[in-house]
């Protein structure tokens, strides 16, 4: 249920973090999921492609399907043409709930950071997420602009519906799976700016929207800000590779009239030509910049 005092609006954020495209290649199996193939990677058109290497040039390879073909430059800059996400994406990940994990990091000679996802934390599932469609949904004439919608977190039935330009990503709306008098159907005013690009380090953005709409079938109203930064550079190790990484930390604080009804913090780790290859979100009104009282940890599996 998405309503004051829920994070739901957050994982949002979160849920854009959920996808990348893979490499070009086809082995000529077909397939349905990644544990269909050999080489663990199934392709967008149902087909087996070859096993991507791990390493810090992993995300050298080019994208697959609709996306066009990207290699990463490791400029320490991610631009929109890096940024892969579309309608029809689909990736594994490997998520944990009610975790510890320090989102600090240890301290590189260079003053960039390394952080390490690779291992085992306590609830671990993995799920596959895709970034649907608007064709078709009950939603979909609500929100013209929508280019996707995904699951907002893995305790949510939720999707966030965004919109993603060459300025980045907006988070336009929240919606149930259906439509009908318990529906849950919020429009954000102004659209929250989720991503912002090109970003490099030092890159800040931020954005205030009003919600409005239902939620479960109840009139809901109020005010949700975000602040953006990218506030580390560094490397991120994830059970499927290891990736340069630009760290975003995004800040929510939601409103009613003068009463804070709730405040998170998010990170996200973003690797060119792979987006966001891992997100961390905090407890609810965490006051500590770095935290190891994780809500939910998401690292990019194979």
């Amino acid at each position: 249920m998405c309503r004051p005092g829920s994070r739901a609006s957050l994982q949002c954020s979160i849920a854009i973090c959920a996808l990348f495209a893979a490499c070009h290649g086809s082995s000529g199996e077909t397939c349905t999921k990644d544990d269909d193939c050999t080489s663990h990677f199934c392709k967008l058109d149902g087909t087996c492609g070859p096993a991507i290497t791990d390493g810090p040039l992993a995300a050298d390879a080019a994208l697959d399907g609709a996306s066009a073909a990207c290699t990463p430059d490791h400029d320490g800059k991610i631009t929109a043409a890096e940024l892969p996400l579309a309608a029809g994406q689909m990736a594994t990940f490997r998520i944990a709930t009610n975790a510890t994990w320090s989102t600090a990091g240890t301290a590189n000679p260079d003053g960039s950071r390394a952080w390490d996802l690779s291992g085992a934390l306590s609830n671990d599932t993995d799920e596959q997420l895709a970034l649907a469609s608007p064709s078709g949904a009950w939603w979909a004439a609500d929100f013209a602009s929508a280019s996707y919608a995904t699951p907002l977190s893995s305790s949510s039935n939720l999707l966030g519906v965004f919109h993603l330009d060459a300025t980045g990503v907006t988070l336009v709306g929240v919606v149930s799976p259906s439509g009908g008098a318990t529906k849950t159907e919020l429009t954000y005013d102004p659209p929250a700016q989720i991503l912002a690009v090109p970003m490099q380090a030092g890159s800040t953005w931020t954005s205030t929207s009003t919600v409005s709409g239902v939620a479960q079938g109840v009139i809901a109203a109020y005010d949700e800000q975000y602040q953006s930064s990218v506030d580390q550079v560094g490397t991120m190790v994830t059970p499927y590779g290891t990736f340069p990484v630009l760290r975003v930390a995004t800040d929510l604080t939601r409103t009613s009239g003068i009463t804070t009804l709730l405040t998170n913090r998010t990170f996200a780790w973003l690797a060119e030509c792979f987006g966001p290859v891992a997100t961390v979100q905090s407890t609810d009104f965490e006051t500590s910049t770095e935290f190891s009282d994780d809500a939910e940890v998401r690292r990019l599996a194979p």
